[in-house]
């Protein structure tokens, strides 16, 4: 019996892989290498010495999709796959919906049809929209600021009916704070298309001298000093977040939601820093001015992950920047040799 894993060449999904096939799970793994690509998998094959079953397929072609299933027994899946770039979404709202949310149900349906009725989802801090306070509990209220974040919490409702309409459903949802780092051998890591959308990728490569420096957008928040506040979790710490929630989901049905994240609050400026102290390298910055819809400060109560699947964050702010640094020196274009 094996695990599909949707998405599974990129960043986060190629990371869980390593988890799983080096704990000795079987695994299935799909990706459409929309923003992924296949150099990432064999990485994954090098690093465990394990083989996997891939299929190059895209969730919103439900033939293709049910072919999986006909081939393998699937009896749980950790569900990535989807786009995920929040600028993009507001530009680009219909292509979100129609890809996140439809390939979703053609997965829920053929998990059902064929008695896998377990996933993990891969959800987002982003449902949680502005917070009133910090730290985040996975009871405040939800709420969203672009078609992304929409997709996430509209997937989390639907899985949520499932549940109520069929029990023999387990769904774990995890939200996700901040993933950064990389796999401690350099061989995987984030490699973003273009200009990156997320910071530790755009640091690295500015440290890397890829890029000349780095824009930080705004230093008047409300913080200890004035640049928005995040909750940073090290990549290799949530894949096996997702190792503990298929134990968990293997054990018990209905539906949990589980922060995933360290419970602190790094600031842009803590992480320039850190990153120069941990490799040694200059992170050049500019100020810019703020962008629409970010807040002063977003982070984590993990205490529930804790609890209740036993998993908490084990590295530290260095190691991730250390173990980025890695990454992006050893592969400074990325994939692309």
């Amino acid at each position: 019996m094996a695990i599909l894993i949707t998405g599974g060449a990129g960043y986060i999904g190629s990371h869980t892989m390593v988890e799983f096939l080096t704990a000795g799970r079987e695994l299935v793994v799909v990706d459409n290498f929309m923003n992924s690509k296949p150099e990432s998998l064999r990485r994954v094959k090098e690093i465990t010495g394990k083989d996997f079953r891939f299929y190059e397929v895209d969730l919103l072609d439900r033939d293709k999709l049910e072919k999986v299933f006909l081939e393998n027994e699937i009896e749980a899946c950790i569900h990535f796959a989807g786009l995920k770039a929040v600028g993009e979404s507001c530009e680009k709202p219909l292509l979100y919906y129609h890809n996140n949310i439809t390939g979703t149900l053609n997965l829920c349906e053929l998990l059902a049809k064929y008695g896998a009725k377990r996933i993990v989802f891969s959800s987002s801090a982003t449902v949680y929209g502005k917070p009133a306070s910090v730290p985040i509990t996975e009871d405040f209220p939800t709420s969203t600021t672009n078609p992304y974040g929409e997709t996430k919490l509209m997937i989390e409702r639907i899985l949520a009916d499932l549940v109520k309409a069929d029990p023999e459903w387990s769904v774990s949802v995890l939200r996700y704070f901040n993933p950064i780092g990389a796999h401690p051998s350099g061989r995987i890591g984030e490699d973003p298309q273009g200009i990156p959308n997320n910071l530790l990728p755009y640091v690295s490569q500015v440290a890397t001298g890829r890029r000349e420096f780095l824009s930080i957008f705004g230093d008047d928040y409300a913080t200890h000093d004035g640049t928005g506040v995040r909750d940073y979790i090290h990549v290799v710490d949530l894949a096996r977040a997702h190792l503990s929630a298929i134990e968990y989901a293997e054990k018990t049905t209905g539906i949990d939601y589980f922060n995933i994240g360290t419970g602190v609050g790094y600031s842009v400026l803590d992480i320039v820093h850190a990153y120069e102290t941990a490799t040694g390298a200059k992170v050049p910055y500019r100020i810019a001015p703020r962008r629409p819809g970010d807040i002063d400060e977003c982070y984590a109560n993990p205490e529930k992950a804790a609890k209740v699947l036993g998993w908490r964050a084990e590295y530290g702010l260095e190691e991730m920047c250390r173990h980025a640094y890695g990454w992006q020196s050893q592969n400074p274009n990325g994939y692309d040799k």
